[in-house]
């Protein structure tokens, strides 16, 4: 029995041209509303469809074929692999790699070989955490074909014979069957394969390609895409696209394009040329200035003055970052493989804290893509069981369709006589002993069945909505029902049994709905979504209705766009872009428009998650930021996903949020308080230089930057305050505050400097010792500061964290009292100093949360009023008004629909009263 059994009770976002159309009832003329089918269109040029009038009996010839080999080439997917190479050098680039790739050079170039091994190891730590992590994700082209068919029957010469896929050309007459995958883009020829014409049609699934929840009837005329399957029918076709030119081929072309630089990468990058600008021009400043001064002297030679510079860039530049933040992802991509989300390509972790819009495909995704038996509509005097034992008396054994599939599955589970019968292909007390399958021209199957206790006979037919009301001489109640489902998108079968002591004469016993319902966790997973910041829309091939009712269920707004929203000619891409904001979801959707979607936000700012598991969600989850394969994807959409889930639904991607927030914070405030201490070295270092000619020896300045780097690698394990919204760097802020940090910190070298010289008299040795403890301890303890934007004793840190980092202070603190590599400066300095820095952080702490506090967009705009920035805030201002507006007028119509729904009750119950008196 397949799909065809029943009409599509499907509609598309205008009136379709058989609106109209209507089939009336006997009794009192009520019309089923038929809906059409909004199925994808194909464009064929017209050079090319003069190439599709093949004689199907005989079929292109070799020549015709080789010619056309050559202008369309082979039926495959082009391969661009790249060079594993180059892949791995790739990691080298980028502005602070090409810093330290600069000191690298310098310090070979002064001989300084101890710096030359630290810093060529951690350009190669980093570049091998990222290559490894990335080779383990599979090529998304190698999987898209291998969804492709191998092998094609096809007429040349005269001769069915069976050729290469690869070979198939426009023009070739295929053959497909019960089974096949489909080899190329086609149109079917109304032929069966044995040569005479068919009024039949083929079911195609092609789920994996539009989303589709169940396969679709293709008629004569109508084209079928590579790599769908056939479940039902066998017809010729001709070939009317292959390669890059098919459906699929150009899901792939997408993929394939899509290699735009990274969200992290871009900070990353951000943050590299500030402090590459700051230092380049501070260390030049110093570097031309002591050539100057000390030219015609020893001091004053080129190599000398390069390697005192040298030193100082060294300690100066993060060289450790990069290498931080990579094991920082890498230890959150282990915690969430713990909680099923496996994580490809370890920048996603990052990414996945900022994503403010999760487009999510719904069949498969959202749902649970099988058809599933829902509440029926019932006549009087039958119950639920009723329709259930009916519909399965009259389904077929062993069928291979998804809708008796769902009816049988549906009686087996609630129905007690079939839980328990010994024998399964038998239902107690009944037996079945005649049996008509469905037909496409009747629209109904029949069974005739014999009730064992009493020997009554009866009928049960199965249908069509309208073959079944007019089966029974009309019933316009259910002809309204029939309409009402059809509205809500949900699928319709009527039922009919004889009445008693007369097999020809029938009656109503209901209407079955069916569905692909959502998963059972779906409806909490966007609740917690959103209660996270993450807005949720559903993006479907799927027809309108069925999208809205499915949108409904999951406790969404029905604002469902269909896909002619994204396409349409009048509006410019800006309200295009509106459109996608404020909706949602969009349905009627092929590949191209969900990867629009997802380009359309990015453009407006927002980061982007996606979640799929067919083919046709692939160039979207490669174009989001964040690409999401679901649990039981194809190999399509786990290639090109960033992440993949390993448990059903996507309740994971909750954890996932969440985890992933926890490492986003870690990582800003690695960035914040290397950012701040790099700010405060090179600002103390520079004015210190220029003012007192002072230096710190270099085996001093290497130790700090060494001991708290490494230090610092712990912050991949520490505690972290987990957003309510999505995270943003911000990086005008973090780059203001580490000024502010920097400037306030650089005072504090100051005092130090000057109090230990001028008040206590010490010689520049013991000053060196003097400042290397402070410089090492002050800035270090900014990070407990920097981990929270509120006080820093409002998430306490991880023992390991506080002791690693109060750790290397003490280390620090020993070599300075003892004087293991300076002069030493005994007990009363050394716990002085690291006191001070505790305290010194407690100050700081409070200026970051005054800052914090009084930050917003709004006053930057007016600190800094460029155009775009008084462009922006007046947007924001006009979409805060009219998103109020909007959720004021929608609260006011959930009301208006809530006292409805309670007055129907009332009035309901007050109709069953009066039936009862």
């Amino acid at each position: 029995m397949s799909s065809e059994k029943i009409e599509e009770i499907t509609v598309s976002s205008a009136p379709s041209n058989n609106a109209g159309k209507s089939e009336k009832s006997e009794k009192k003329g009520a019309e089923i509303i038929e809906h059409e089918h909004v199925e994808m269109k194909e464009d064929v040029p017209p050079e090319l469809e003069a190439l599709l009038h093949t004689d199907p009996a005989v079929g292109l010839t070799t020549a015709e074929v080789q010619k056309r080999m050559a202008d369309f080439g082979r039926n495959e997917l082009a391969e661009v692999k790249r060079n594993p190479i180059l892949k791995f050098l790739s990691f080298f680039t980028g502005a602070i790699a090409y810093l330290i790739e600069l000191a690298c050079i310098f310090a070979a170039v002064v001989k300084h070989w101890l710096d030359f091994g630290i810093i060529l190891a951690l350009l190669f730590v980093n570049a091998f955490i990222g290559f490894i992590e990335e080779a383990r994700a599979e090529s998304a082209l190698d999987a898209l074909k291998q969804t492709l068919a191998l092998k094609a029957k096809a007429w040349r010469d005269g001769q069915f014979i069976e050729v290469d896929v690869a070979d198939l050309v426009p023009g070739d007459v295929i053959g497909l069957r019960l089974g096949d995958i489909i080899p190329a883009d086609a149109r079917l020829l109304g032929i069966s394969v044995m040569g005479g014409e068919t009024e039949g049609t083929l079911s195609v699934d092609q789920s994996a390609l539009t989303g589709e929840s169940l396969p679709i009837e293709k008629k004569k005329g109508d084209t079928v895409y590579s790599s769908s399957v056939v479940k039902q029918g066998q017809m010729l076709a001709v070939v009317t696209k292959t390669g890059s030119n098919t459906f699929i081929g150009r899901a792939a072309n997408l993929i394939s394009i899509t290699v735009e630089q990274g969200h992290f990468q871009k900070i990353v990058n951000a943050i590299g040329n500030f402090l590459i600008l700051i230092t380049t021009v501070l260390v030049s400043i110093i570097f031309i200035y002591q050539m100057v001064k000390f030219r015609h002297t020893p001091d004053g030679e080129f190599l000398t003055v390069l390697g005192h510079v040298l030193v100082l860039t060294v300690a100066a530049i993060p060289v450790g970052l990069p290498t931080v933040l990579s094991v920082t992802m890498a230890v959150g991509a282990k915690q969430l493989a713990a909680k099923k989300v496996i994580v490809k390509r370890l920048t996603a972790v990052e990414e996945m804290a900022s994503v403010s819009v999760l487009c999510s495909d719904k069949t498969g995704t959202l749902t649970l893509n099988e058809l599933t038996f829902d509440e029926p509509y019932l006549c009087d005097g039958y119950t639920k069981n009723d329709i259930l034992l009916l519909s399965y008396l009259s389904a077929e054994p062993g069928a291979n369709d998804p809708i008796e599939s769902a009816v049988r599955f549906a009686a087996e589970t609630d129905l007690e006589i079939l839980k328990s019968r010994p024998n399964k292909h038998e239902v107690p007390g009944y037996k079945v002993t005649g049996f008509v399958p469905f037909n496409p021209n009747t629209k109904m199957s029949n069974a005739t069945v014999v009730i064992n206790e009493t020997n009554e006979v009866f009928r049960v037919a199965k249908g069509a909505p309208q073959v079944i009301i007019k089966l029974v001489g009309g019933n316009d109640d259910a002809v309204h029902a029939v309409n009402t489902l059809a509205g809500r998108g949900l699928r319709a079968l009527g039922v009919a049994r004889t009445i008693p002591g007369d097999l020809e004469t029938y009656e109503l016993v209901g209407m079955i709905t069916l569905l692909d319902p959502p998963r059972p966790d779906s409806a909490e997973t966007i609740r917690r979504c959103n209660a996270y910041g993450v807005e949720v829309k559903m993006i479907t091939g799927d027809q309108l209705i069925i999208a809205k009712e499915v949108a409904h269920r999951l406790g969404m707004s029905r604002v469902i766009l269909d896909a002619g929203h994204l396409v349409d000619p009048d509006k410019s891409d800006e309200e295009v872009t509106q459109h996608c904001e404020r909706a949602d979801g969009f349905a009627q959707v092929i590949p191209e428009h969900k990867y629009r979607v997802v380009e359309l936000l990015q453009k407006r700012g927002l980061l982007v998650g996606m979640t799929g598991d067919g083919v046709n969600d692939a160039p979207a989850l490669k174009k989001a930021n964040v690409g999401i394969a679901v649990h039981g994807c194809t190999d399509a959409a786990r290639s090109a996903a960033d992440i993949v889930l390993l448990a059903p639904g996507l309740s994971t991607i909750v954890d996932g949020i969440t985890t992933s927030r926890a490492i986003f914070q870690r990582m800003r405030s690695y960035a914040l308080y290397r950012i701040t201490s790099t700010v405060h070295f090179l600002m103390f270092f520079f004015c210190i230089t220029l003012i007192e000619d002072w230096q710190m020896s270099a085996i001093l300045l290497i130790l700090i930057a060494l001991l708290n780097d490494a230090a610092t690698l712990v912050i991949a394990v520490d505690n972290a305050k987990i957003s309510q919204k999505p995270d943003k760097w911000r990086l005008g802020q973090l780059i203001t505050l580490s000024l502010v940090l920097g400037t306030l910190l650089t005072a504090a070298s100051f005092a130090h400097y000057y109090i230990a010289k001028y008040v206590f008299h010490f010689d520049s040795e013991k000053i060196a010792t003097v400042m290397y403890l402070h410089i090492s301890s002050c800035p270090h303890f900014v990070i407990f500061s920097t981990r929270l934007s509120g006080y820093f004793w409002e998430n306490i840190p991880s023992i390991t964290f506080i002791i690693a980092v109060l750790g290397t202070q003490v280390f620090a603190m020993l070599i300075s009292i003892y004087g293991l590599l300076t002069p030493k400066i005994g007990w009363g300095w050394g716990v002085t100093i690291i006191c001070i820095s505790l305290g010194y952080f407690v100050f700081l702490d409070f200026v970051k949360v005054q800052l914090f506090k009084y930050w917003s967009f709004e006053l930057t705009a007016k600190l800094w009023p460029s155009k775009t920035r008084r462009t922006k805030l007046q947007d924001r201002k006009a979409y805060a008004i009219n998103h109020a507006r909007i959720v004021g007028n929608i609260s006011k119509v959930r009301k208006v629909v809530i006292m409805s729904r309670v007055l129907l009750a009332f009035k309901k119950k007050s109709s069953t009263k009066a039936i009862e008196v």
